[in-house]
């Protein structure tokens, strides 16, 4: 079991080195929005199919994108692990909302890949956060999300406003 994590936590981190090196460090300093880039249709899906499920407030279908053992690892919350655990913890943050996913750099290899990308909702411009999610699969299956990680762009405001999202508001996927 230790081999394994190990070896998947290399590999994932052998598939992230390469597209970070290449980030343009400007674009991040002057606070510009990094370029979307187009995905392949079967890595496409994924993030498609995470809108639908959260428009649509559907518990059960977004941890059906799950892994069995997958995780959600949000802000200001202990890891999620499992689809019954996943599907508990999207059930607990209400309705969805128009929420727009995009990506930002991935790679995929055989088995294992994974797409960094930005998150917003509605028709407000701009990203409200941002996500990483590590896929697998099995040979000729489609791509599950084994892990996603997500967090604001901005501080969240203060709990005592009226309008103040609280973290947990955010997607795991685009939140």
């Amino acid at each position: 079991m230790g081999y394994s994590i190990l070896t998947f936590v290399a590999l994932g981190l052998s598939l992230v080195a390469g597209p970070l090196a290449a980030q343009d460090a400007s674009a991040q300093a002057t606070g510009q929005e990094l370029p979307e880039v187009a995905l392949p249709p079967q890595l496409d899906r994924v993030l498609r199919d995470y809108e639908r499920a959260w428009r649509a407030g559907d518990a059960a279908a977004l941890a059906s994108l799950f892994a069995e053992d997958g995780f959600v690892l949000q802000g200001n919350r202990p890891p999620i692990r499992g689809r019954p655990a996943i599907q508990a913890a999207y059930e607990g943050q209400g309705e969805g909302g128009p929420l727009r996913l995009r990506a930002l750099a991935f790679a995929a290899a055989d088995t294992i890949g994974y797409i960094i990308g930005a998150y917003g909702y509605g028709s407000t411009p701009g990203d409200t956060g941002k996500f990483t999610l590590t896929l697998r699969r099995e040979p000729g299956e489609p791509w599950l999300i084994f892990s996603d990680m997500d967090n604001l762009n901005a501080s969240p405001r203060r709990q005592d406003m009226p309008d103040a999202p609280s973290p947990s508001e955010s997607p795991a996927a685009g939140g």
